[in-house]
């Protein structure tokens, strides 16, 4: 695991670092406390902390402080410290530090701290996937995917970029339930939310937004563009059979496809015309594609039929990123 340690002092800053990388951790080493800070902060900094109580700049304490201000990812702070007294222990805690090292350190002692740190942070890990994860399919669950949309949205508005939203809905899937029983209609689910994201790019995001229904958010993508990616996602859902329990299913998607050309329309009215788009997919035959028209154009369903080769386009990949929707429509 990688560690931050934070001391003024070089001999035991070294000392540290050495005990350290002995049991197995890499570190990164400060020397005060803004720099750690700010290592601390970046969105892929280190979890865990041990922080000397008195540093230039910025104490242990200002530190914990800084860091408590952010709730996600959280970081185990060990304070490191010659102070005993019972005020000195409740003053870290207020601050929020985790747990406390007295100076000068020793290395069993050490190593047991690390351990109960290592399982805190593997329990905030684990409920902070359950909370933005479907659970069944592993995406992003609908608040995670609609936040995403959010923020692409904004984004759009200031880069005066395009944007495309997906909405995918698997065909017939009530009767695969009803004829085939639940447990089969979640291995659909799974099999069709592992096959999607095949053809996504690497920053395209996909979600779980209800039901049998898949919300895919494509940032900087023109309208032709997002037909092809959704034509492709049909193609790749219906490529083969889902095998459940000795049977073969066949299964296919329909998509619908709603695109704004600067970013200037609302998450919901997105979603409504990606939405209407999927129903006018659903209402021509299921198995297809449509788009919502542009202003001034009358609402025909767009199909697209082409045989794509099913190898990543380029820039593809997977790209999960959010529990399961409300919304239920009929097959």
């Amino acid at each position: 695991m990688k560690i931050l340690i934070a001391d003024d002092d070089p001999v035991s800053r070294r000392l540290l670092e050495a005990t350290l990388v002995r049991l197995g951790h890499s570190v990164a080493a400060f020397a005060d406390g803004p720099h750690a800070a700010a290592a601390l902060l970046e969105p892929d900094g280190p979890r865990l902390a041990i922080l000397d109580w008195m540093m230039p700049g910025a104490d242990g304490l200002e530190v914990c402080r800084q860091l408590r201000q952010r709730t996600n990812p959280y970081v185990y702070v060990i304070l490191l410290t010659s102070r005993n007294r019972r005020e000195d222990m409740v003053a870290g805690l207020a601050a929020g530090a985790d747990d406390f090292l007295k100076k000068p350190f020793d290395t069993v002692e050490l190593a047991a701290r690390l351990r109960s740190g290592e399982r805190v942070i593997a329990l905030q890990e684990r409920l902070r996937h359950e909370a933005t994860h479907d659970q069944l399919t592993g995406l992003w669950n609908r608040r995670m995917i609609l936040d995403h949309l959010d923020r692409q949205l904004a984004r759009a508005a200031r880069e005066h970029s395009s944007i495309s939203v997906l909405i995918a809905d698997l065909d017939h899937f009530k009767q695969i339930n009803d004829t085939h029983g639940h447990p089969a209609g979640d291995t659909v689910l799974i099999e069709a939310a592992s096959r999607l994201p095949s053809v996504l790019r690497v920053y395209d995001a996909m979600g779980r937004y209800g039901g049998e229904e898949f919300l895919i958010v494509l940032a900087s993508c023109s309208l032709d563009v997002a037909m092809e990616i959704a034509d492709r996602g049909r193609l790749a859902v219906s490529q083969e059979p889902v095998r459940v329990a000795g049977l073969e299913l066949d299964i296919t998607v329909s998509v619908g496809v709603a695109w704004s050309e600067c970013g200037d329309d609302t998450a919901t009215r997105l979603i409504q015309a990606a939405d209407d788009a999927l129903y006018q997919a659903k209402a021509a035959g299921r198995d297809r594609v449509s788009r919502a028209p542009r202003p001034g154009e009358r609402f025909t369903p767009i199909v697209q039929m082409r045989d794509y080769a099913l190898a990543p386009a380029p820039q593809a990949g997977l790209s999960y990123a959010p529990g399961p929707g409300e919304r239920f429509r009929s097959s």
